[in-house]
């Protein structure tokens, strides 16, 4: 596809947008929990069971309660502020992954730690979409606003990869429960950071009866297939998860877990990090398609890999497509939703991963118990193909679309909204 650079502002401008770092920092801190979470429950609830199958039930619990309260988070910090929500938010998180790690450690029934779960799941904090509203307040209409979007969508690729590496480090390395520990203090400590730098929030409207209301996002149909696309996403995430632990345990070597992922991980920071600074001459919703098309072919083959250097050679090249499809997926958002509901839409979105991984994990955890190794592999390659016919068969629903309907109620003027 034919691209080209733009002298679209850089990242460097960017980064000097003043007081940007007070909530870039800590909001980094606070995200990578989100990539940590699943990682962490399936690795030491595999350890104290020795059930791959019971660690995906628990992080599926995880992940679907987060993906169901995720949108909520989201309206309410729209409506009551950032810190408002995130400062009760982080306090059950933490203590809800501590309670889990507890329960895991004492060997405690499967069904309390799935009680456990939707807690931690559920109180899982929404940064990613709280730092796009916080550029919206700082940029407003400024040219950056673009530079930021593709900032954005990269450092959201970086957690989704940087958080899974490190917690399989930690608990590889140091204690099957070093991971989950880690993720609820980073919840804890970065969360609250964050919910401090009260300067740079969306402000809130103080008239009650001054509201403007907004059709839910899942009422746009390009929305939906978005969903569908980051499930698919999510598959492969969780699949990879579950099957590379599998495969290095089978073969005698669970070290090597942290260097497969760690291949996938570079492949994917790396083709994030390009992607978000090209300015496409190609329509997204085609790039979206292309580049799903590449990540569901090289998906397809990682079943079919017996050997370390095979496995890490296709990792690679899955990971160098996650990225685009990620950054396209967050990009055709702007175009796609009305500003006062672009936040409800990205958490819709990073919920979609999170479910995708979530039943990714569960699936392929089942195929590792039961069947032969390897067959894990098949969750990531069954999820991107289903992803990949929807968004063939509806990518119209893509096309950007004119905004141009508010349906206010109150007193008559508008209340401002957060943009991300």
């Amino acid at each position: 596809m034919a691209s080209t650079v733009t002298s679209r502002p850089g990242y460097g401008q960017l980064l000097r947008t003043r007081g940007a770092w007070t909530f870039l920092l800590p909001g980094f801190a606070a995200r990578q929990p989100f990539g940590m979470l699943t990682v962490s429950i399936v690795l030491l609830v595999q350890h104290t069971t020795g059930s791959y199958g019971a660690a995906g039930a628990a992080a599926a619990v995880t992940g679907v309660s987060m993906a169901l309260f995720a949108p909520y988070s989201g309206r309410l910090a729209d409506r009551y502020g950032q810190r408002a929500v995130l400062i009760p938010g982080v306090l059950v998180h933490s203590l809800s992954g501590l309670a889990l790690t507890a329960l895991a450690l004492s060997h405690a029934p499967l069904w309390a730690l799935l009680v456990a779960a939707v807690p931690t799941g559920a109180s899982q904090p929404q940064i990613g979409p709280m730092v796009r509203a916080r550029w919206g307040v700082k940029l407003q209409d400024s040219p950056l606003m673009s530079t930021a979007a593709a900032f954005e969508s990269v450092t959201d690729e970086l957690t989704f990869v940087v958080g899974p590496l490190l917690a399989t480090a930690l608990c590889t390395a140091v204690d099957p429960a070093a991971g989950l520990v880690t993720e609820a203090s980073l919840t804890l400590i970065g969360g609250l950071l964050f919910a401090a730098q009260k300067s740079t929030q969306p402000p809130v409207a103080v008239d009650g009866h001054a509201r403007v209301e907004h059709g839910s996002a899942l009422r746009i149909p390009g929305v939906r297939v978005l969903i569908v696309a980051f499930l698919g996403i999510g598959s492969v995430f969780g699949g990879m998860q579950v099957s590379l632990a599998a495969f290095s345990e089978s073969i005698g070597e669970p070290g090597l877990n942290g260097v497969l992922y760690g291949t996938f991980a570079a492949g994917n920071m790396l083709s994030g990090l390009v992607c978000g600074a090209v300015a496409w001459k190609v329509a997204p919703q085609r790039r979206l398609v292309v580049g799903y098309a590449a990540l569901a072919l090289t998906a397809s083959g990682l079943w079919a890999a017996h050997s370390v250097l095979v496995l890490a050679g296709l990792g690679l090249l899955v990971g160098m497509c996650i990225a685009p499809a990620l950054i396209t997926g967050y990009t055709l958002v702007e175009g796609l939703v009305p500003a006062g509901a672009r936040t409800e839409a990205f958490t819709w979105l990073t919920g979609a991963v999170a479910l995708g991984q979530a039943a990714a994990v569960t699936v392929a955890g089942q195929l590792e118990d039961g069947f032969r190794e390897g067959a894990g592999f098949l969750v990531p390659m069954g999820g991107t193909l289903l992803a990949l016919a929807t968004l063939l068969a509806l990518r119209s629903s893509l096309a950007a679309r004119p905004h141009s309907r508010t349906v206010a109620r109150g007193v008559g003027h508008r209340v401002p909204v957060a943009v991300d």
